[in-house]
């Protein structure tokens, strides 16, 4: 390696709203189980019916039906961010969802927000289009006092730093489907820098307008059957989805120094840009080599020692192709042991754009966690370019173990954004701590987890979320959690 790879970052926290799944815990189940939670279009965005033509023979028309939507898009607890109800009617959906996942996140992490407060805390989130400054505010009248902050793409940072009263970087990031990944990498480098102590990062999209659904189609980039088909000869296009993923980020050092429960370190990571190539919109395996190699270095790891790889997927012919040469070229080497595997979290969720990054790391955290790779959805066989081109991975058609071979598991991340913005991320377990030592006292045995919550509904909710995180938890973890 030529350089020294750099200092760890610890991922403490997760927060996470995707389609079926609200929550780290409730999207295991989902990547799990093989879910696919892709949907018809709700009637409430958008007359899908009334566009849908499968030959796209006549003008404004979309070949594809499908979406993957979340839910309690329009849901906000107002009062507890300090919103006034007319603001928060004036609010991008994105901007409600940040605040409610990172406070999530927060949660998760079990760091209290108010320690962070006044400090140097930062937050650094990929933010795509705004729609609902289009499609809520057609009638010029509806337009109030609230419309440039409640859409505004900075304000969705901004709002964020300042409830948590956060004070160092603040950055909104958009580089297309690479701006939530491109977002964490950010985060990692003014963690290094010493610009910040903690950092939020992550992304957030929203689908509330069709238009973005029939000039895909129109572009024949839209799967007519509403299924993400990674790296399958059947690939016709990708399903535009939405969701919200933050992650809670310290430097690892720091991190082990404070006992927080560290759920993968990101030992590297990298970006640059396709440059001129054959057309704007075409993506180039040179530059997509030539980023995972530089995350690679940057991490000290070798690409033998990566055993998984998270995938960019769209799900059309010519990025497949492109993301598998790049894949080969770096990873196609003489390896000892078991080929390295590879899968796309958007078989399960469609693309969530530019939180389509944030989507695949909280995937690939969650199996480090849980020592098993989910299921890759919609596979049959290779298209006979990847083929041709000696496509060295697994694709895991099942739940498969993930074993540890002397050394900690390591994952690749991969984000592309539409234009060349490439994103590579390295990800690894978290290093092996001895055991504590736990003392239990008669008191200590009793157990008694106490709930508490503003008005029934939200109590009842809050019940709901700890019988799912308390499944199958055996009696020590009862009394850790309780205590």
């Amino acid at each position: 390696m030529t350089e020294r790879p750099v200092e760890g970052i610890a991922v403490v926290g997760i927060g996470c709203r995707f389609p079926g799944a609200d929550g780290p815990a409730a999207f295991w189940r989902l990547l799990r189980d093989g879910v696919d939670a892709v949907t018809e279009v709700p009637a409430e965005r958008w007359d899908a019916d009334a566009l849908y033509d499968p030959d796209l023979g006549t003008p404004g028309t979309a070949s594809t039906r499908w979406g993957g939507f979340v839910s309690g898009l329009w849901e906000m607890d107002a009062p507890f961010f300090d919103v006034s109800p007319r603001e928060a009617a004036a609010m991008d959906p994105q901007q409600r969802l940040l605040l409610a996942v990172a406070w999530e996140a927060l949660e998760h992490a079990a760091i209290p927000p108010e320690q962070l407060a006044g400090g140097d805390g930062g937050v650094f989130l990929g933010v795509g289009p705004n729609e609902y400054a289009a499609t809520g505010f057609g009638d010029l009248a509806r337009v109030n006092a609230y419309f440039a902050a409640g859409n505004a793409t900075c304000m969705a940072v901004n709002r964020v730093s300042g409830f948590l009263d956060l004070r160092g970087p603040g950055l909104a990031v958009d580089s297309g489907c690479s701006s939530s990944l491109l977002a964490v990498h950010l985060a990692c480098q003014a963690l290094r820098a010493g610009e910040c102590s903690t950092a939020l990062a992550g992304g957030v999209s929203a689908v509330l307008s069709p238009q973005a659904a029939v000039g895909l189609s129109q572009a024949w980039m839209s799967a007519a059957d509403g299924r993400c088909k990674s790296f399958d000869a059947a690939a016709d296009g990708y399903v535009r989805s939405e969701g919200c993923g933050v992650v809670v980020l310290k430097r690892l050092a720091d991190a082990l120094r404070d006992d927080d429960r560290v759920l993968a370190v990101l030992l590297g990571s990298a970006t640059n840009q396709d440059g001129r190539g054959a057309g704007l919109t075409v993506p180039s395996p040179a530059a997509q080599a030539a980023v995972v190699r530089r995350a690679l270095e940057r991490s000290g790891v070798e690409p033998d020692g990566v055993d998984y790889v998270e995938a960019h997927g769209v799900g059309t012919p010519a990025s497949d192709l492109a993301e598998a040469e790049a894949l080969t070229a770096v990873f196609g080497g003489p390896r000892v042991g078991e080929p390295c595997t590879v899968g796309s979290v958007k078989t399960n969720v469609g693309h969530l754009e530019p939180a389509a990054g944030i989507a695949g790391l909280v995937k690939t955290v969650l199996a480090l966690e849980h020592g098993e790779i989910p299921p890759h959805l919609h596979f049959r066989e290779l298209p006979e370019e990847i083929r041709a081109a000696g496509f060295p991975f697994r694709i895991p058609l099942e739940r498969t173990p993930w074993p540890r071979s002397g050394r900690p598991r390591r994952a690749g991340i991969n984000s592309f954004g539409l234009g060349g913005t490439n994103v590579h991320l390295v990800v690894e377990e978290p290093p092996a701590l001895p055991a504590p030592v736990a003392v239990y006292t008669g008191v200590g045995e009793r157990r008694l987890l106490l709930l508490s919550a503003r008005t029934e509904p939200a109590l009842r909710a809050l019940a709901g979320r700890w019988a799912e995180r308390l499944e199958g938890a055996g009696a020590a973890e009862l009394r850790d959690l309780c205590h």
